[in-house]
């Protein structure tokens, strides 16, 4: 993609109606699920429709999130659809150490996937483990393309009551990808499909922390995420004032409205232009 994605929308592997659904959904990116979306007993059935579908190339990105890596069924997923044409990322669940992404970066290298490369990796941290070795797994290995949160099992594993108390966690993955040079991180899903209003505002709190885009469980999320995420009309407006400004007068200085502007704002107003660019 020649943008970043701010959608990332998933579907249950072992459900192909429900996939080929999503891919038609208006999401950047497809996210099929090997893992918590699957029962047990339906994981074979998931991983060999899931090998079936991206044997050929698919209309948008797809991610496959492959099984617990600390578990029995990662590797056998890793071998079913790392090197499939219709693979353009692999979501690595419970992540806890850099040593595991290494491992599967060698293993998927090794198997020929993606040519003569790993395909990109995504990791995500869902412990207070994972957490305090964010910047080493964010670090670890050039083909990992990006970190997040999984939310749910990060409040299970630290006790959380309040959604407040995940705050220092995502700072802490913001400010790892950003050190490791990885793109901002994106939120992890809003679980109740019904509330947008709810969806919004947990958007416009996660775009003020640093994230970029959102995981959705659903099509009707989709909307809700984007809008959240592309800077408005004043945004816009102001983004454009200051670069104008730069281009005519190097160096700081202050506008007519008494805003201070030196490379760093004009840096973030760039960045809200390029993004805009999506509208």
């Amino acid at each position: 993609m020649t943008t970043a994605p701010l959608t990332w929308l998933y579907a249950p592997g072992d459900r192909p109606s429900v996939v080929a659904k999503a891919l038609l959904a208006g999401a950047d990116v497809v996210v099929i699920d090997l893992e918590d979306a699957v029962a047990p007993d339906r994981k074979e059935y998931a991983r060999a429709a899931t090998a079936e579908l991206l044997a050929e190339p698919q209309p948008v990105p797809v991610h496959v999130r492959v099984n617990a890596l600390d578990g029995p069924l990662a590797d056998t997923d890793l071998r079913a659809v790392a090197a499939l044409p219709g693979v353009s990322g692999l979501r690595l669940p419970k992540v806890t150490s850099p040593e595991q992404v290494v491992r599967v970066a060698q293993r998927t290298a090794a198997a020929g996937a993606a040519g003569p490369g790993t395909p990109p990796l995504y990791a995500l941290l869902e412990s207070a483990r994972g957490v305090e070795n964010a910047h080493a797994i964010a670090a670890a290995h050039g083909a990992l393309c990006g970190i997040a949160l999984g939310e749910a099992d990060l409040r299970a594993d630290l006790g959380v009551r309040e959604d407040a108390g995940l705050d220092w966690s995502r700072s802490r993955i913001v400010v790892a990808a950003r050190a490791a040079g990885l793109a901002p991180p994106s939120q992890s899903v809003h679980p109740d499909i019904r509330d947008l209003e709810g969806l919004a505002a947990s958007c416009a709190h996660g775009r003020a922390l640093g994230f970029l885009g959102r995981a959705a469980i659903h099509p009707r999320q989709l909307p809700v995420i984007e809008r959240s995420y592309l800077p408005t009309e004043w945004e816009i407006e102001q983004a454009e004032t200051i670069v104008k400004a730069a281009i005519r007068e190097r160096g700081a200085q202050a506008l007519p409205d008494g805003r201070f502007v030196d490379a760093a704002v004009v840096a973030t107003a760039q960045r809200t232009l390029s993004l805009a660019r999506r509208r």
